[in-house]
């Protein structure tokens, strides 16, 4: 029920834009590196190419969201950032050599990266408390994903992956008419709260930093995941088909648990799912790292992407809208972008590739490491410190 006073939640509208945003994801994560090599890239420039992902995000959601705060119509932000996605992506229809490809890479980059952050802040401007159905939301994301993972590589088996762009251009201009079709739910001047040393006070409340490292810890975590997870099956005999298949369990199970996200967090509440979840992903990595070549151990370390991905994400964008409410919530969503995706996806992808020198398997053994240092960090400021203040109050 939509609290007296409030309109009610457009669910529809903010379920495309989470559609059409991670749709675009599932282009572009699995294939991408395969229309980079149609276009005659060594793996060495790939690599540099594929880099430029996480090194925009370290930038784009702080500098995007900043200039939609301080803006008397700050959902002008998201429409011109997603048309500016969209003319720099279609950079991409013409041929490029290395250093074409490097700046349409770093433009259509940022923007692209830019826009999701702010998109958050307006979806928590809807609920009005009811932050139990994000993920309700949210999950739209996850099927948009998951219908564009299986869709493009059927048409990339028959077309060739030089035909991605095209594939993908439409998706893109699906993704602008999304965003002309959401608005903020409230007027700028009752947003309130977008004065800059409001912010920076938020942001120095220990509840707060200790958030962003879990955040940070949880992401360099994912390094060898993300990075070398499709090589370490292969290491270990799984063929292509089997490795999108265990791709794909990971988002399957997520659709899931987002669906039911409203009854989760209604009886546990953000910080014990947050704390939770993190403590799934220690299990996760070091059942990775200690039984690769059992399929039974391996389908279920995946289907605890729910909890160390889906219910992690959800919880933090709940408490990010406690720790910034109003117009302090785009610049916090920045902040969150920034350090996890950003700073921690550079710093997992660059230690992950140092480990793997090693073994796959001590690779994701210290990830395990590292996701015990977040859960830790998470349980003692989120959970624990809270409750012994309240016990001396």
């Amino acid at each position: 029920m939509t609290p007296p006073g409030h309109p009610p939640v457009p669910m529809l509208r903010l379920a495309s834009f989470y559609f059409a945003y991670y749709a675009v994801l599932g282009a572009f994560t699995p294939y991408w590196s395969l229309y980079l090599q149609s276009q005659g890239m060594g793996i060495a420039a790939i690599s540099v190419l594929m880099s430029l992902w996480y090194a925009t995000r370290i930038v784009a959601p702080s500098a995007w969201t900043m200039l939609a705060a301080r803006s008397p119509r700050p959902i002008r932000w998201l429409h011109i950032g997603c048309a500016l996605t969209v003319a720099c992506f279609a950079g991409f229809l013409l041929p490029w050599k290395f250093a074409g490809l490097f700046a349409v890479m770093c433009a259509f980059c940022f923007f692209y990266n830019a826009v999701m952050p702010q998109f958050e802040s307006i979806t928590q401007s809807h609920l009005h408390g009811r932050t139990d159905l994000y993920g309700l939301i949210r999950v739209w994301g996850s099927i948009g994903f998951i219908l564009v993972v299986a869709g493009f590589g059927m048409l990339i088996d028959r077309l060739g992956a030089a035909w991605l762009p095209w594939m993908m251009l439409p998706l893109f201009v699906a993704l602008l008419a999304c965003a002309f079709n959401n608005q903020y739910a409230e007027p700028p001047a009752l947003a309130g709260h977008g004065d800059e040393a409001g912010f920076r006070a938020r942001l120095r409340r220990p509840e707060t930093i200790a958030f962003f490292a879990a955040a940070f810890l949880i992401q360099v975590s994912f390094g060898p995941y993300y990075t070398f997870f499709s090589i370490y099956l292969g290491e270990h005999g799984y063929s292509p088909t089997m490795q999108g298949v265990l791709w794909s369990i990971g988002v399957l199970v997520e659709i899931g648990l987002l669906f039911l996200s409203q009854r989760i967090f209604r009886r546990w509440g953000a910080r014990r799912l947050l704390v939770f979840s993190l403590g799934i992903t220690v299990l996760r990595w070091w059942a990775t790292a200690a039984w690769p070549d059992s399929l039974p151990v391996m389908v279920a370390a995946q289907a605890t992407h729910a909890f160390s991905f889906a219910a992690f994400f959800a919880a933090a964008m709940l408490l990010l809208a406690e720790y910034f409410p109003g117009r302090h919530n785009g610049h916090g969503q920045g902040v969150f972008y920034g350090m996890s995706s950003g700073v921690g996806g550079v710093i997992g992808a660059l230690l992950a590739g140092q480990l793997w020198r090693f073994s796959g398997q001590v690779a994701f053994a210290v990830s395990g490491f590292i996701a015990l240092a977040a859960c830790g960090v998470a349980w003692y400021w989120l959970l624990r410190r809270p409750r012994r203040a309240m016990r001396g109050a």
